[in-house]
């Protein structure tokens, strides 16, 4: 599950050589356009998510976005997780363990989704590939410069253009996707979602009885 979880909104990274991508064509750089503009203008969304494992396991749960920087992931049960982004710091708590780990926002490809502004092929990200089909847009992202991170896949469904789902596949090659459904945008979020609040018994104290 924790594995599942980082290749949804963020990848370790692994040491490698860059290869060499293609160059874009003029029909691939206009979709990268139309999905750069989409995203951008996309503040705040509010979805309820259904996550496929690569081990075949499926999860659901709720996802929230306020650009920039604020991303919150609630997981139904009977799955312990929950994830929290907010001020460059991936926050991932498994209740049922109590276990709470911190992750750079940097280290990973949740920047895909929580940037300030979204561009997908320029300084920090790099497009390597693009695919049309009927009524869909897929394009795949990498790190520019550490693409051993793993690459991540947006869907975008065509009439109307939005975000659907995003697949990634991470450094050992395990897939993970996750489709958005009921998703809505433009809601004002409040901003105590994305605050982690550590539940554990602060250290030397007795936990009640």
């Amino acid at each position: 599950m924790r594995r599942s979880l980082f290749a949804c909104v963020a990848l370790v990274a692994a040491t490698m050589a860059a290869p060499a991508f293609a160059a874009l064509s003029d029909s691939d750089q206009s979709i990268v356009k139309q999905a750069n503009d989409y995203l951008d203008q996309v503040h705040t969304l509010k979805a309820h998510f259904v996550q496929n494992a690569a081990d075949g396991s499926q999860s659901e749960g709720t996802i929230y976005l306020d650009r920039p920087g604020k991303l919150r992931l609630d997981y139904d049960p009977p799955s312990p997780i929950q994830v929290i982004t907010k001020d460059n710091t991936l926050v991932y708590y498994d209740k049922s363990l109590q276990q709470v780990s911190y992750v750079d926002i940097d280290q990973t490809l949740a920047g895909v989704l929580v940037q300030p502004h979204v561009d997908l092929n320029g300084k920090d990200l790099q497009v390597t590939g693009v695919v049309h089909q009927p009524d869909t847009d897929r394009v795949t992202v990498v790190k520019r410069g550490d693409p051993s991170q793993g690459k991540i896949t947006l869907v975008f469904t065509e009439k109307p253009f939005q975000l659907r789902q995003w697949q990634v596949v991470d450094a050992q090659g395990q897939p993970t996707q996750v489709t958005l459904y009921d998703a809505q945008t433009g809601l004002s979020l409040d901003n105590e979602l994305f605050v982690f609040h550590d539940p554990r018994p602060a250290p030397g104290t007795k936990p009640l009885r």
